[in-house]
């Protein structure tokens, strides 16, 4: 079984030997970035440098491509979608299932995972997580999410990512990960933010520089005492069925003996 990814690292497009260090930086996923990172009058030369680099299979590698409604976006699909590099979409700016449904009928069953950047998104988050079988995931975008909100402190923030968490369970996809820490210097910062992301039910994260990486990973990644405690549980569970009390006096349950299963199999990374 394939790990399920905790490090997503973004990586701008028209910069192919930046590139090639983030394929080498051990992130789960390397996001060759089309859109935010490259200025208009770079996007073709940095859709046809992409090109060439996922020309032949890779490691996991997504891109994200220009959002739909601009000129660059059926040029970045017709070009990069067939090619066997290429093994995720990200869909940024997506406000409506359709528009996913659109990408997928093109996208030769490549895995999508739609962006929700704007309130409008926000709203339909359920739909677009449940637009189509290629959809494998959903995620923030919290810098567009917050401009058009008008947040300025990061809690404000907080009941939208709620929202997208509980959308994609609802879905069936799993835990989204977190939008990006814009600070590369701030890895305390960043390590108190995956915690709080952690406890909203965001499952890995978004990094944009590879001295990121390590921290999102300790941060999700379950501790000794989880995994202790999971084992607990599962033992228990295992000598005697239905519901009942550890010496601990904790109660357990299906629902917590799932949770259980569900932190030792993050454990191993299956």
């Amino acid at each position: 079984m394939t790990p399920h990814p905790l490090t997503w690292l973004y990586v701008p497009g028209d910069r192919p030997p930046i590139v090639a260090k983030a394929l080498a930086a051990g992130a789960d996923v390397v996001v060759v970035d089309l859109e935010d990172a490259v200025a208009p009058d770079r996007k073709d030369y940095a859709r046809a440098a992409t090109a060439e680099l996922l020309s032949e299979p890779q490691l996991t590698v997504h891109v994200r491509v220009n959002a739909l409604d601009t000129p660059w976006a059926a040029d970045d699909l017709r070009t990069l979608a067939p090619l066997p590099g290429v093994s995720g979409l990200r869909l940024p700016k997506i406000t409506s299932p359709e528009e996913v449904v659109a990408v997928a009928e093109k996208a030769r069953d490549l895995p999508l995972y739609a962006l929700l950047e704007t309130a409008l998104g926000i709203e339909r988050a359920f739909s677009i997580a449940a637009a189509h079988p290629s959809v494998h995931g959903i995620a923030l975008g919290e810098a567009d999410l917050r401009a058009d909100l008008g947040v300025r402190d990061d809690t404000g923030l907080d009941w939208s990512r709620s929202r997208v968490v509980v959308a994609a369970r609802a879905a069936g996809l799993a835990p989204p990960p977190q939008s990006v820490h814009p600070d590369i210097r701030d890895l305390e910062g960043l390590a108190a933010s995956c915690a709080h992301g952690r406890a909203l039910g965001f499952l890995g994260r978004a990094a944009i520089h590879p001295r990121q990486l390590p921290v999102i990973e300790r941060a999700y990644l379950p501790t000794i005492q989880e995994i202790e405690q999971a084992e607990t549980i599962i033992k228990a569970a295992a000598e005697e069925e239905g519901a009942q009390a550890l010496p601990n006096g904790q109660f357990i349950d299906a629902a917590v003996v799932t949770a259980a299963q569900r932190t030792l199999s993050l454990a191993r990374r299956t």
